[in-house]
Parts: C-alpha cells; structure tokens; sequence
C-alpha cells in the first residue's frame, strides 16, 4: 500500500521560526485498505489527523531544538523500567521518544512506523508486539532495540541511531551513518536532546 503524507504541525514555541502547517487525512477506501494521504479525500468519509514534527518533514528542521521544550515527565515509570531493564541510559530513550513521536502514542509516520518509539512493522514480530500504539509496548521493544543495536555496535552512538533510523542494512551498505538528509537531521536532532535531557536529570 502506498501511503502519501505531510505531517501537521502544531508547535507555538517562543524564539522559534514559523512553521508551515499540512493536514493529513485518513481514510478507508472501497478494499478495506486504511490509506494517509496530505490530499483532501473526495468521498468526505475520512479524519483529520494531527501529527508531531517529524524528521522526514523539512519544516522541522528548522526548529530550534536547543529551545524546543523537554518532557520530562510523561510515560517516566514506563522509560525508567525499560531503561533499567535493557541498561540503557533513560535519558537516551526520552530522548528518542522526542524526536520521534513528540511523545504522541497514536503517531503514525509516513513510512508506517507505530507509535511513541516509532516502530516499524517488521519490528512487531520480532518484540511480540500486538499493539504498537500500547506505551507499555512500545517503549519496552524501542529500548530493547536499542540495546540490541549498542550491542552491535559497540556503543557508537552515530551509528546506533543511524540503524534506528534508517535501518541495519542502510548502515552495513554504506559502512557507517548513511548520507540520507533525513538520517543526518535525525542525528542532529537525538543527540542535542539527549544532552539536554542528561543535563536535566
């Protein structure tokens, strides 16, 4: 299924540039098949949908995430049990939790990926996962991958996130972080909320 889809954008933050805003739509077509596009469906059965910013949407890139406000108390119980039961620092996973769904449990990307941690399909099999947009769940496989990942790794940070971004075999075909825009930007964007949520705590 192809899916095509903007991210809305609703963040009022002082000392941060204007950011566009998109809709997106979600509707289920004459197969069944549950579609997101950023066009105005025809047939007038969909919802409108809220998304946080994305990292493959250019507009948050702009951001000033230096300035973005931290969440440092939603889904704590949740982040620190994880944490403490894969040994990975839960400032790292906040942090992630940030950059990728804004801490929206229902987030939806436009590549499919589910929830707080933004997990992809493929990955729900692979952590028992019958239902990625439970914070329980969620957090629980995204710390678990991410320690399989610093595991692999050996604890370089470029290349684990690199691997949850944009995935295993991205990073084993071009030796390392890949060149895309939007892995770079994810980089960016985990590494200066992760010390900020470090010098939080």
């Amino acid at each position: 299924m192809q899916t095509h889809c903007k991210i809305l954008l609703l963040l009022s933050l002082l000392s941060v540039p204007h950011v566009a805003q998109s809709e997106v739509y979600k509707f289920i077509d004459e197969d069944g098949v549950i579609n997101y596009t950023s066009k105005r469906p025809s047939n007038g059965n969909f919802t409108v949908l809220d998304f946080p910013c994305y990292v493959s949407d250019p507009e948050c890139s702009k951001l000033d995430w230096n300035a973005v406000p931290l969440n440092t108390r939603a889904y704590t119980h949740l982040i620190i049990a994880a944490a403490e039961q894969f040994s990975i620092d839960p400032a790292l996973v906040r942090a992630i939790i940030h950059a990728e769904s804004a801490f929206n449990p229902d987030a939806r990307s436009p590549k499919g990926a589910q929830g707080l941690m933004q997990l992809m399909p493929a990955n729900l099999d692979s952590f028992d996962i019958n239902n990625a947009f439970d914070p329980v769940q969620n957090i629980a496989a995204g710390t678990e991958l991410l320690a399989l990942l610093m595991q692999r790794y050996d604890g370089n940070m470029d290349t684990v996130l690199a691997a949850y971004n944009a995935g295993e075999t991205a990073v084993s075909r071009h030796g390392g972080v890949p060149p895309f825009p939007e892995t770079r930007e994810y980089l960016r964007r985990v590494k200066l909320l992760y010390k900020r949520y470090r010098e939080y705590n």
